[in-house]
């Protein structure tokens, strides 16, 4: 039996990248997966190409993380195609890089807005119908740097270490009912945005790793995968670091 027959994932940012391959683990062992990011075209995209690949139901969900309306509609929408929401993966997130003395404070609040309070919203609107379930997984995918700060990413290192607070706090709320709430940090993944670096930075990267590469999308799909399953059941409040041994 697939590790999540029977089961409903909905997971933000899955248009593309990690969130993607997030989604198409989930939908390769069972679940009905919605898949929700800014633009609808590509969801609907997305959400084709993982129901080709895999057989599994899957819808696209177009919406802005930072609305509490837009959060609220998609649990909503996941509930009325497949009848429940059992999994919700906080992967949405945005980058607006800049030393802090050069950052301005409208990029330092997208950015939390988006990758901090979207989880927030997000694990609300989740939260009730899991609540009422008395089951439930919600997976923050937090970051290396929320763990170890990096300069030139004070707003992002802050909304992804603020993501490991909202983790914590969610799981001992939301424990006496059975909803496990963990979070993933990745290190550096091989996505559209590493490969783009110069052969130079990409060499002093390896060198700070102690496994010598960046991690594959597919092994923090893999974490994912495993706090979503039955095999993590007595796991909440925790972060899975994906991420070579970069950061222990």
């Amino acid at each position: 039996m697939k590790r999540l027959e029977g089961k409903t994932a909905l997971v933000t940012g899955a248009a593309r990248g990690i969130g993607l391959e997030i989604a198409m683990a989930f939908a390769a062992e069972g679940a009905a997966v919605a898949v929700a990011d800014l633009s609808q075209q590509d969801c609907a995209a997305a959400a084709a190409e993982i129901a080709g690949k895999t057989g599994a139901k899957a819808i696209g969900l177009g919406l802005d993380v930072s609305k509490e309306a837009d959060c609220e509609r998609a649990i909503e929408e996941t509930i009325a195609a497949f009848g429940k929401v059992d999994i919700l993966v906080n992967n949405a997130g945005i980058t607006r890089d800049g030393l802090v003395l050069r950052m301005k404070e409208a990029d330092f609040d997208a950015v939390m807005d988006v990758n901090l309070k979207g989880a927030f919203l997000m694990a609300k609107a989740a939260a009730k119908p899991m609540l009422k379930a008395r089951a439930g997984r919600i997976i923050n995918i937090s970051s290396v740097v929320g763990q170890s700060g990096q300069a030139g990413q004070a707003n992002y290192s802050a909304s992804k270490a603020g993501l490991i607070g909202l983790t914590k706090s969610l799981a001992r709320e939301f424990a006496p009912r059975q909803v496990l709430v963990n979070a993933v940090a990745p290190g550096f993944i091989r996505t559209r945005m590493t490969e783009g670096l110069k052969d130079e930075a990409k060499t002093k990267i390896y060198e700070m790793i102690p496994l010598g590469r960046m991690g594959e999308p597919g092994e923090v799909a893999k974490a994912a995968l495993f706090l979503a399953g039955d095999d993590s059941a007595y796991i909440t409040g925790q972060v899975l670091a994906v991420n070579g041994g970069l950061y222990m």
